[in-house]
This record gives structure tokens, C-alpha cells and sequence, in this order.
């Protein structure tokens, strides 16, 4: 949700991903700014919009719910790709954060019409821990994405070498994932409040 002037100064310092929100703003931004840029969609997506962003995002974060995946596999497919996706679970004490619980997960991994959506790849989770200054908590939020990140991997994408991401953890919270195994971190407030 920042100005496309503000990621442009951050591409020429060198950095190349991006994460964005809003589909409509996403989808503005890759117009205008260089093409070599990653984007991952990072936030709550409806069916909707996902086709402003199938054309070239390159990972979606927010996969919570079945239907969003088949949704997303159906625009990926008219659009002649495959979008990376990681299973968003729900991790927070707080109701107004979005995921699927592990039985919603396996439930659907275990659903034939999964194995029949050839234009997505499963890479890995993603979580929000508690918005709260309870290290304790958000610990343990992200020690239980991880288990559910173990869990899936042996159970079900053990042959996957494609399925290696956890991506939790966010400016305030980053040190706490990293230590908890998150592969990707959402850094936005540290990088452009300062």
C-alpha cells in the first residue's frame, strides 16, 4: 500500500520483490513499474479479483479456502501458467485474521479434485501471528505454523522439493519467525516508515 515512487526508489537501491495487499493496486503498480519485478499477493484475496493478478504474480500468499485455489488454478490456466501458492493457516487469537484450520488443509489435499489442478503449485505456508506485544504468544503462533509446515511436507509433498516456504513473521514480529524457520518475512513499516 505504498506509492509506486517509493518501490521504484527501492528497486534502484537493488531490491527486486515486492509484496502488495489489494489486487487493484497490485495490478496498477505492475504497470508501471519494471517488469523484473516479483510480486507476491499477500493479502486476503476474494475469487473475484484474482483475475487482475493471475496474469504475472508470481506467488500468492493467501490460499484459505478450496475454492480460492480452484479459482486461482482456473485463471492461471486461461492465462497459460502456473502460480505458486502457499496454504494460509490461521494461526492468530485474533477473529479478524483469515486461514484454514489443519483439518480444513488435509480435507482439502485429500479431495480428488486436488490432485487434478495442474496450473497451481503448493510451496509452502504462510501465517500472521497476533497483533499483541506478547513475545511468548507470537512464538508459539509461529512454532505451531511450522508443525503444520512439517506436518504437510511429510504427509503429503514429501517428494516436492518445490514445497520449502513458511512465510510468517512481518516488521515487528520478523526475528521471532526467523528463529521459528520462516523462509520468507513481510517487512514493510521497518523498510519505508524509516
Amino acid at each position: 500500500m505504498r506509492p509506486a515512487a517509493q518501490i521504484e526508489a527501492l528497486y534502484n537501491a537493488g531490491q527486486k520483490i515486492f509484496g502488495e495487499n489489494r489486487p487493484h493496486e497490485l495490478k496498477a503498480k505492475y504497470e508501471l513499474l519494471p517488469k523484473d519485478i516479483e510480486w507476491h499477493f499477500i493479502g486476503h484475496l476474494q475469487t473475484n479479483k484474482i483475475k487482475y493478478i493471475a496474469p504475472f504474480v508470481s506467488v500468492i500468499h493467501s490460499i484459505d479456502s478450496f475454492s480460492l485455489l480452484q479459482e486461482v488454478n482456473r485463471h492461471a490456466e486461461k492465462n497459460h501458467r502456473i502460480i505458486p501458492c502457499l496454504l494460509q493457516f490461521f494461526i492468530a487469537q485474533e477473529s479478524t485474521k483469515y486461514g484454514l484450520s489443519m483439518e480444513e488443509c488435509v480435507e482439502m489435499l485429500d479431495n480428488p479434485i486436488f490432485s487434478t489442478l495442474k496450473n497451481i503449485k503448493i510451496t509452502g505456508v504462510m501465517g500472521m501471528a497476533t497483533f499483541t506485544d506478547d513475545k511468548i504468544l507470537i512464538r508459539k503462533e509461529f512454532k505451531k505454523l511450522h508443525e503444520y509446515f512439517m506436518q504437510l511436507k511429510t504427509g503429503y509433498f514429501l517428494n516436492s522439493p518445490d514445497f520449502k516456504e513458511i512465510s510468517m513473521g512481518m516488521s515487528d514480529d520478523y526475528e521471532i519467525a526467523i528463529a521459528e524457520g520462516s523462509s520468507i518475512v513481510r517487512i514493510g513499516s521497518a523498510i519505508f516508515d524509516n
